[in-house]
């Protein structure tokens, strides 16, 4: 068993990865992140330099590779700069107009700190780089392991190459089981 799969707010199931996350509506819920699915996990925000960039790009990559085998994760954060002051649907409805995004828009969180969310804590942890700005990505095997992660700086263009290697591995495991 993968030491990603001990995390206490991360659990083993036949069907797959349970990931509980604050969902729309500051509800907790358990959102299922398949097995066999390679993710994206950024923090977003509506209001920073890099939006039109990241968005635009973001959802070039989910319409490429997914949603079968790979899913952007997108967490709206209020944390740096104040770029994402405004409600968790108000933020939704921006990134659907603006952007046509198709991948899964999440409640506000914290990604830093005391307060940050249980998921970005595992991630600065294995990763052992936490987010210091909006469009911080990892990139996350489907089991769970974190495999990368990248500072705003770095374009969804310049990772796509192994975002795409880890995805066609993916694929050619899924062949060789059937």
């Amino acid at each position: 068993m993968s030491s990603a799969l001990s995390c206490p707010w991360l659990s083993m199931e036949p069907t797959g990865i349970i990931l509980p996350l604050v969902l729309k509506g500051g509800q907790i819920d358990r959102t299922w992140l398949p097995r066999y699915r390679v993710s994206l996990v950024v923090n977003v925000a509506s209001e920073c330099g890099f939006t039109d960039q990241h968005y635009r790009a973001l959802q070039q990559l989910q319409r490429d590779l997914g949603p079968h085998h790979f899913n952007v994760l997108a967490f709206p954060c209020n944390q740096f700069g104040q770029q994402e002051p405004d409600s968790n649907k108000e933020i939704e409805s921006f990134a659907r107009r603006t952007y046509s995004v198709s991948f899964p828009m999440f409640s506000k969180i914290a990604v830093t700190g005391t307060g940050a969310h249980p998921a970005f804590k595992y991630l600065t942890e294995t990763s052992g780089k936490e987010p210091t700005w909006n469009f911080w990505k990892y990139l996350v095997a489907p089991d769970g392991k974190v495999i990368g992660a990248w500072d705003p700086t770095v374009s969804v263009e310049e990772i796509r190459p192994q975002i795409t290697a880890l995805v066609r591995k993916l694929i050619l495991k899924k062949r060789e089981d059937l």
